[in-house]
């Protein structure tokens, strides 16, 4: 069975200007081309008229680059959702999971999708929580690797992290327990 017969929804998260600010949020932003990939598949399922749900934050600190005031909070050029789509859907959270004091949910369960398919920003942070609690909630839930990214952190001590390390120890972390890590080339062979 295709993975297009499950009727798998895509979840678009944080695919935000702000993002492309690397030194804003840590320096040294590995996968530079995340968002054109996302936007590769947000193509893929427009043509497959399967349900899109754009998922923004909104911080609420208004110096953020992610507070609805500023120009961080708009989508990025390569997702942004279209007037009129069908099945899209755009939600915005003001916290790192998709599905905390948003109707997320309630939306999937209306459209009967129990298949997710998660890609946004950052690995570690909002795609990583709402990728668990997908996860949790029962979902058959995949996690597109290189249709996400991350940037350096400081550890608790003040040493540095590279981004790509976060980023790939976040994703093992997730597979095999709260989603199925698949490459965009391997998720197109399997839509």
């Amino acid at each position: 069975m295709k993975l297009r017969d499950k009727k798998p929804a895509l979840i678009l998260i944080d695919v935000q200007n702000a993002f492309l600010d690397d030194e804003y949020w840590g320096g040294n932003r590995n996968n530079k081309d995340a968002e054109f990939i996302c936007g590769k598949i947000l193509s893929k399922w427009r043509e497959l008229e399967l349900p899109i749900f754009h998922i923004r934050h909104s911080s609420t600190n208004p110096e953020s680059k992610l507070n609805a005031n500023n120009e961080g909070f708009q989508f990025n050029e390569n997702v942004t959702p279209l007037t009129g789509e069908t099945c899209n859907n755009v939600i915005t959270k003001n916290v790192n999971s998709a599905f905390i004091g948003t109707n997320l949910k309630k939306e999937l369960e209306v459209l009967g999708v129990n298949t997710l398919v998660i890609v946004g920003i950052t690995t570690n942070h909002c795609v990583s929580t709402t990728t668990r609690m997908a996860g949790n909630f029962g979902f058959e839930t995949y996690l597109i690797s290189d249709a996400t990214a991350a940037f350096d952190r400081v550890g608790i001590n003040g040493e540095k992290y590279d981004a790509e390390i976060i980023h790939l120890t976040t994703l093992a972390n997730l597979n095999d327990e709260f989603a199925t890590v698949l490459s965009y080339k391997q998720l197109m062979d399997k839509v």
